[in-house]
């Protein structure tokens, strides 16, 4: 699928020399470029190094001077980086969307998460719940704080919480560490060893969109966009999907 994909873009868009691409992306939009990486590389010749870490720390990475061609992360991020020079405003392209989920072990019966009143009785009844630590910066950890306060139930998550700064919270229910995972879809799929049990409710779901943008001073700046073409056309819907993505 991604060769379909590329080869109409190999005649105008790529330039004959390879470069090596130096992007950095919120963990949420990783597997996506896992999985279509390869054929990237292959037909382009071009390199890609990918690096990835939660909004706040890729943020405060920008503001301190990394070096970098392409930056994936919520739009909020990119709006807020881009005000201050850090990345190219017109540059900023929406790749995909993604909500929060919920893990519990392989063993465990399916939670009742299919209501607002249901979640909240869920998260009550749970003797523990992984999801990324806010201080570190990740968005779904700032958005679960923030649902803990909507549903009334702040002060009895807090001794119950385990606090995962950065990587995948659903290894703490893997681990046998936590009873519940919450964080961005993309990332529970990423350790088989859980149940995904579904999404949270749509009237507390959380769309978070993720986009591209390219440093002032990307060094590679044709092959940057020529993979900026990539991630932005619809052909890439069924890895999207697959990750646990939609399109934007």
């Amino acid at each position: 699928m991604m060769r379909l994909l590329l080869l109409p873009l190999l005649l105008t868009a790529f330039p004959a020399a390879a470069d090596t691409i130096k992007v950095l992306t919120g963990g949420a939009f990783k597997p996506v470029l896992t999985d279509m990486l390869a054929d990237f590389e292959k037909e382009t010749g071009h390199k890609v190094t990918v690096q990835n870490d939660t909004a706040g720390a890729l943020s405060q990475r920008l503001r301190t001077g990394e070096a970098f061609d392409i930056v994936i992360l919520p739009t909020s991020n990119l709006d807020a980086l881009a005000a201050e020079g850090r990345v190219s405003d017109d540059s900023i392209t929406p790749f995909g969307k993604v909500g929060v989920g919920v893990v519990v072990a392989l063993s465990a019966p399916q939670p009742n998460i299919g209501s607002v009143e249901g979640l909240r009785r869920t998260l009550l009844d749970a003797r523990s719940v992984a999801y990324i630590d806010p201080a570190s910066g990740g968005t779904s950890g700032i958005y679960v704080a923030k649902l803990f306060q909507h549903l009334g139930i702040a002060s009895q998550m807090q001794p119950k919480s385990v606090l995962v700064r950065g990587g995948l919270a659903a290894e703490r229910v893997a681990r046998g560490e936590a009873e519940i995972a919450l964080q961005q879809a993309s990332e529970l799929r990423l350790v088989p060893s859980v149940k995904f049990a579904g999404m949270l409710p749509a009237a507390v779901q959380n769309w978070t969109v993720y986009a591209g943008a390219l440093s002032p001073a990307a060094r590679t700046k044709d092959a940057a966009l020529s993979l900026m073409s990539v991630l932005s056309d619809p052909g890439l819907e069924p890895i999207l999907r697959k990750r646990g993505l939609e399109t934007p």
